[in-house]
């Protein structure tokens, strides 16, 4: 584990807490590994520090128990799973496997865990097993084609968005039954989209409690409270609707209409700039990002051998909680491989790196029966505007007919409800948050403190989709 220092800086900057003069001495502790004598250092503040640093002190702990959640197997168990599969490994390859990163373990309190998902990781990232993917794939691109030759029997209109269709949308949030006491108020966040090129006329149609809308937090959201009750699970649940469409740009489309960056404009300045702890620019970016576009000075075409490297040399595997990850792109360099949202840090890294501008986008997939979350990014072209890239989506179509096509667009079946990374939500919230990057499942909270994902479960569901002439 590299570091938490840039976790609770992130923290800190959320909440506007002052660091105490004691948080460092723990942090470093954390880095180490040593997490039982980090919580005794905690332990033994004065009460009244504890008091009032009790929510720095909380989330501290919070993460260290979120790590000891992921890291939670032991090795004995992790090479009885390997054995299941492949009966006659042997302990000299399990440990190049993990020399390798190709499973990721951690050494806590001077015990090895493994990742809970290492094993299952390996799968997909060992070579070894590269070709048992490759029907799976096949078929995947299978599926994005007929996305896309459905969306190209319409007509663009001025902003090359086709196809557009109305979501009706059903989100559901349920409490577990005694998760907090009866009579005390249970405070719920969840995802609402946002307007944008692609998304528009967005309606919020009904819900069983009273709802506010936020304002002003790049998370959007719809905020609830309720009244727990003894032995009853608390449930939130509301609808909307709105209407988004596809929406690329060809290559060739793009270099015609490029022109060079203003980078006096607030524009420039903002999605060019550094944001820790998951946005970096320091030498380590810049170098890889030079390396990786060579002599081209196009920023399209940079741009485009970002997106395909991404592609090319990053597989996907599951991913650790995010707030117990200090800087998303360092931990996807170190690691060789990321989820969705970790290629996309990396993605807007890289980008900003080279000075061109990117930024953050994510929420839902919402295909019918097979809704999930997803997390993508926007590039800017001057002349062009915002354009959509789905660095994770690129891994499926690397090598196939639609190579190009989520370097610079995306398909009709998103729910985009953030803007960014990590942003304070609205109204704040008092606790750290069970997803300090990201904004998908929800949030909830109680006076008590936050209502973690054991607590509570959330789904999406379409309720109707509908086309928009």
């Amino acid at each position: 584990m590299r570091t938490v220092t840039l976790i609770i800086a992130a923290l800190v900057a959320a909440t506007l807490w002052a660091a105490p003069e004691w948080q460092p001495g723990v942090e470093r502790l954390i880095e180490q590994g040593e997490f039982a004598q980090a919580s005794r250092l905690m332990k033994r503040l004065p009460k009244a520090t504890r008091r009032t640093d009790a929510v720095v002190i909380d989330s501290l702990e919070t993460i260290m128990a979120r790590i000891r959640a992921d890291f939670n197997m032991t090795p004995e168990q992790g090479a009885a799973l390997i054995r299941e599969r492949l009966p006659q490994v042997t302990a000299e390859q399990i440990d190049a496997w993990k020399a390798a990163r190709k499973l990721e373990v951690m050494n806590i309190d001077g015990t090895e865990w493994w990742f809970r998902k290492s094993v299952r990781n390996l799968w997909l990232l060992a070579d070894e097993f590269d070709a048992e993917h490759r029907a799976d794939r096949a078929e995947s691109v299978k599926h994005l084609r007929r996305m896309y030759l459905e969306a190209m029997r319409t007509a663009p209109d001025s902003n090359g968005v086709r196809d557009r269709r109305k979501f009706t949308v059903r989100f559901t949030l349920d409490v577990n039954a005694d998760a907090v006491p009866a009579g005390e108020v249970i405070r719920a966040w969840m995802p609402l989209p946002y307007a944008n090129l692609r998304q528009s006329d967005i309606r919020y149609l009904k819900g069983n409690r009273e709802a506010t809308m936020s304002s002003g937090s790049k998370h959007h959201t719809v905020y609830m409270e309720a009244v727990a009750a003894k032995g009853q699970p608390t449930r939130f649940e509301y609808e909307f609707s709105y209407v988004v469409g596809e929406r690329h740009l060809a290559q060739q489309d793009l270099l015609l209409m490029l022109e060079p960056y203003d980078t006096d404009s607030e524009l420039y300045r903002t999605y060019t700039a550094q944001q820790l702890p998951h946005v970096i620019i320091n030498d380590d970016t810049r170098a890889l990002a030079r390396d990786i576009v060579g002599d081209e000075t196009n920023p399209v075409m940079q741009a485009k051998l970002l997106f395909e490297w991404i592609s090319e040399k990053l597989p996907w595997a599951g991913a650790r909680e995010y707030s117990t990850i200090a800087c998303m792109p360092e931990y996807v360099l170190l690691n060789h491989h990321g989820d969705c949202g970790q290629v996309a840090l990396l993605y807007i890294s890289l980008c900003r790196s080279l000075g061109i501008p990117a930024r953050w986008e994510s929420g839902w997939v919402v295909e019918p029966g097979d809704e999930g979350w997803h997390d993508w990014t926007e590039t800017y072209f001057e002349g062009i505007g915002w354009v959509p890239t789905d660095p994770s989506y690129g891994r499926s179509t690397v090598g196939t007919p639609l190579n190009d096509y989520y370097a610079a667009g995306i398909d009709l079946y998103r729910m985009a409800s953030n803007e960014a990374v990590g942003d304070r939500l609205d109204p704040p919230k008092t606790y750290i948050r069970s997803e300090t990057v990201d904004f998908q499942p929800g949030e909830v909270e109680w006076r008590g403190g936050n209502l973690y994902y054991d607590k509570w479960h959330s789904s999406l569901k379409v309720v109707d989709v509908k086309c928009v002439k």
